[in-house]
């Protein structure tokens, strides 16, 4: 199977065009037409739907596709890692992030490493955590930052904790369920869930850890956006991390619940591949990380926020 052929697959794919994708691989459309059909020969199954409107995977053409951008990557990651031991930090990472780290974590240290190593190029992406998991697996995300699971069960990642924070109870400005001192209160409350189900919401986790069953759920949003956007301008609850609902642009329309019962504990780092970890860009971006999370502990020392040793 030759490299060739691969890149060749994947630009029809991704383009959903051989005309498109012959372009992008600077090759004649009957030249790589007949690259992919030598490729579904050799492999014994179809590859591409052909169509008056382009083209599109199998299923069999889609698992190869995949396994492609992660070879395509790994030797993009080699090709990196021999120029970075040779003491040329060149490159590029993707980072996966949540708007917590994006807030907090991210501009400090995207300043101080451009500052350090402008030669490698960065990306950033804000997306919910399962999401970034994904992503990270499939090789298309070098790091992601958000909330550490107790337990990563996968012996092929690494966690770095950061940061500590507390999930706290808000509602906008006026609001009647301000007036709540128990999470038991609040049981009615619209809640607003941030991920893909209900069933994985930080606010079930809260009210289980405090023997409730989980809170009425008023709508579920994808991001912390989303999320304010709806508590600010109408009757709903949420969880936010504390150094966010306490920041002057959120606390203009949200404000904390004052509750008798804890927020929920998060704890903030950032996972990667274990392959990855050996990189020394990686290895880098995670000493300029560790350093911006020193500069937000020493900042603020409030009530659960703390440095994780």
């Amino acid at each position: 199977m030759k490299l060739t052929a691969l890149q060749a697959l994947s630009a029809a794919i991704e383009e959903g065009s051989l005309r498109s994708a012959a372009r992008r691989v600077q090759m004649s459309q009957p030249a790589l037409t007949k690259m992919i059909r030598e490729l579904e020969h050799e492999l014994g199954a179809p590859l591409l739907l052909r169509s008056a409107r382009g083209v599109s995977p199998t299923a069999q053409g889609r698992v190869l596709h995949d396994h492609a951008i992660k070879a395509r990557r790994e030797l993009e990651l080699a090709v990196d890692a021999i120029q970075q031991i040779s003491g040329h930090m060149v490159g590029h990472l993707h980072i996966g992030a949540v708007p917590l780290a994006v807030m907090l974590l991210l501009p400090a240290t995207l300043r101080s490493f451009v500052r350090e190593f402008p030669s490698v190029r960065l990306r950033v992406s804000e997306e919910l955590f399962s999401v970034q998991l994904e992503k990270l697996r499939a090789g298309t995300v070098d790091i992601t930052i958000g909330g550490l699971p107790q337990v990563l069960k996968s012996a092929e990642f690494q966690m770095e904790p950061l940061l500590q924070t507390t999930m706290v109870a808000t509602a906008s400005k006026g609001s009647r369920w301000l007036q709540a001192r128990t999470l038991a209160a609040l049981q009615d409350a619209p809640w607003v869930y941030t991920g893909t189900q209900r069933e994985t919401g930080y606010a079930k986790l809260l009210f289980e850890q405090n023997g409730l069953p989980a809170p009425r759920n008023g709508a579920t949003v994808n991001s912390t956006l989303a999320l304010l956007s709806l508590v600010s301008t109408g009757d709903y609850v949420a969880l936010l991390p504390r150094q966010i609902a306490t920041q002057s642009l959120a606390s203009q329309f949200v404000e904390i619940i004052p509750l008798v019962e804890e927020g929920l504990a998060l704890r903030v780092g950032a996972i990667l591949r274990t392959e990855s970890a050996a990189s020394p860009v990686v290895r880098h971006l995670l000493t300029h990380l560790h350093r911006a999370a020193y500069q937000v502990n020493a900042a603020d020392r409030g009530p659960g926020f703390y440095k994780v040793s």
